[in-house]
């Protein structure tokens, strides 16, 4: 079996919701695994150390699942119109690996969830693929010869899955949501089979 990797980081649960429907489009491949995996938060001040495993929730990523992976989706809410400090934070401790080249040719895509349809949605996805670029991992968006991505009257880019939250957290998200993040994570798993074959 091999691995998709899918590091994310959510406070208030949007982001791990999408990131399970996105792993269950990974799973919809034969012979693709995905292998969840969540990100600490970070304060500028620390006053008690975070637990070495979340109490619920994915394990936390460590950069030996950089270098397991066959593909990598990284998940993160908009800040700001950007990725979340604690995602940048791990991106920003990979610096070994993109010297190696442990990402170079692995298919990875991003996904994210705002408060508002213009939350900055876009802009968080092009935050979260810059690196990426960097690392020398293979882009992977969605096209739209994905039905839902013409017909999404919320979350959905080319760019990558989203969601709208709204900005009491309380959107469930919708079918058009979760088919295109079943479709991003299928899509990443696909790619990285025929590369592996």
């Amino acid at each position: 079996m091999s691995e998709i990797l899918i590091v994310y980081y959510s406070r208030s649960g949007s982001v791990a919701q999408l990131a399970r429907h996105v792993a269950r489009g990974v799973e919809e491949v034969a012979g693709m695994q995905a292998r969840l995996r969540s990100v600490p938060p970070v304060a500028t001040v620390t006053q008690t150390a975070q637990p070495p495993e979340p109490e619920e929730g994915a394990p936390y990523a460590t950069l030996t699942d950089l270098h397991e992976c066959a593909g990598l989706i990284l998940g993160s809410p908009t800040r700001f119109g950007n990725m979340a400090a604690p995602l940048k934070h791990f991106l920003d401790s990979s610096v070994a690996e993109w010297a190696s080249g442990t990402l170079v040719g692995k298919p990875a895509a991003v996904f994210t969830s705002t408060a508002t349809m213009h939350g900055g949605q876009e802009s968080t996805l092009l935050s979260m693929l810059l690196p990426l670029l960097h690392h020398g991992a293979l882009i992977v968006g969605i096209p739209y010869t994905e039905a839902a991505l013409n017909a999404t009257a919320s979350g959905g880019t080319p760019y990558g899955a989203s969601h709208v939250a709204g900005t009491d957290n309380a959107r469930e998200i919708s079918e058009h949501e979760r088919v295109l993040a079943r479709a991003l994570g299928r899509r990443v798993a696909d790619i990285t089979a025929k590369l592996t074959r």
